[in-house]
């Protein structure tokens, strides 16, 4: 058994057991791949993949114990590199966060000014992703911090602390009717088009069950990854927005008017997570605290202890 056929039985399943992909995403051949898996079976003794002809169709039995294995193997050996790092070259290194374009755009400039500041050997990669995409890289150990609104919340690999919390606003141009309505109802909200968020992100869901909660159905004409693109085309006259507050600015959006819509909509969570077993850097525990001052180091090892505890 080696680290080169665990790596092969992980990106087949991730490749949907399709042993070509799977080969090109890991720079080899696909007789390699197939080799690879047949002598790591023949050394165990069990099959590990259902089979049709040459085609794999899943994983057996014993294959879904063994990619659990697998999956911590291979993390445990990235934890290793990542451990000598720490204290060869404790202030430079690789931090990558996962985020949607709403956090990366509104709510961690100020965090990530304040890192490289203080961490400026240390290479800062945002990748911009949908929430699902995101809770993937975390447990594939692709991520080392995700943040987000929705999906972190309740998957049992991941430990995933409270950030901030926000509500949603409505935005017009300057002198709509709605501008003269006090207090703002949903009722008259309803009354015109709306662009918003597509679903799955930054809380759409939760702009809905309001609507629906009130007996309402919204007329939603456009909806967008983000709020950029949803301010633009109010701005175009198409339709009025609704977005995260925190992504109106008085001083760039001067054609926009923010209402008063607060008591509208519930207050959505957005959260922090990290994978249980992953190793985290120094830096790494530095930026969750720059995030919130209560995610200190401590903090989030003893959140991550007990499933350290379980794995063992």
């Amino acid at each position: 058994m080696n680290f080169q056929q665990l790596r092969i039985i992980r990106e087949t399943v991730r490749q949907n057991f399709n042993l070509t992909e799977a080969a090109n995403a890991l720079f080899t051949s696909q007789s390699g791949v197939s080799k690879h898996i047949k002598d790591l079976e023949d050394e165990l003794g069990i099959e590990l993949f259902v089979r049709r002809g040459k085609r794999l169709l899943g994983l057996t039995e014993p294959g879904k114990e063994l990619v659990l294995i697998v999956e911590r193997m291979l993390l445990d050996a990235k934890n290793i590199k990542r451990l000598a790092d720490q204290f060869s070259n404790s202030d430079q290194g690789r931090l990558v966060i996962a985020t949607t374009h709403t956090q990366a755009r509104y709510a961690l400039p100020k965090v990530v000014t304040r890192f490289k500041a203080e961490f400026p050997g240390v290479h800062l990669a945002l990748h911009q992703a949908s929430p699902g995409e995101i809770v993937s890289m975390l447990l594939s150990g692709d991520a080392d911090i995700g943040i987000a609104t929705e999906a972190i919340e309740g998957v049992p690999q991941l430990a995933s602390f409270p950030y901030y919390t926000w509500h949603h606003a409505v935005i017009v141009p300057e002198g709509h009717p709605l501008t003269g309505i006090r207090p703002l109802t949903l009722e008259a909200i309803a009354a015109y088009p709306i662009i918003t968020y597509h679903e799955g992100f930054t809380g759409r869901a939760a702009i809905d069950k309001t609507f629906a909660n009130a007996g309402l159905v919204p007329d939603i004409v456009m909806s967008a990854l983000d709020a950029d693109v949803i301010k633009t085309y109010v701005e175009l006259g198409l339709g009025i927005g609704i977005v995260a507050s925190m992504a109106f600015n008085p001083a760039r959006d001067g054609g926009l008017r923010l209402l008063d819509s607060e008591h509208l909509f519930a207050s959505n969570t957005t959260r922090i997570a990290v994978r249980n077993g992953h190793y985290l850097r120094g830096y790494a525990y530095r930026f969750l605290e720059f995030c919130s001052p209560v995610l200190t180091e401590q903090t989030v090892r003893n959140a991550l202890a007990p499933a350290r505890a379980e794995d063992e």
